[in-house]
């Protein structure tokens, strides 16, 4: 169903599933996040990445890109890609 409908095949959810717990692993207590592989066809985009919603309470939810497949993404690769964020 999902290749008929959509032209593609679905997300590896044990490798969104391990990047959300590494990801919680990194942040301050009390975030959520959402991990999605996103597959743009387009010339323009950068093609597979990874794409992390950190959600905190009462704040803007912010966007993570790691351009890799989530089932390549590594604990090195969530930990650079939140090194730079403020969460304050």
């Amino acid at each position: 169903m999902w290749k008929r409908f959509l032209g593609g095949t679905p997300p590896d959810r044990v490798a969104t599933a391990r990047i959300k717990t590494l990801a919680l692993g990194v942040l301050p207590v009390g975030v959520s996040v959402a991990v999605n592989e996103i597959v743009c066809r387009d010339p323009g985009c950068p093609g597979t990445e990874t794409v992390i919603l950190v959600m905190r309470a009462g704040a803007r939810t912010v966007a993570v890109k790691i351009q890799k497949e989530a089932a390549t993404v590594s604990e090195d690769d969530v930990r650079a890609a939140f090194a730079d964020l403020c969460l304050a």
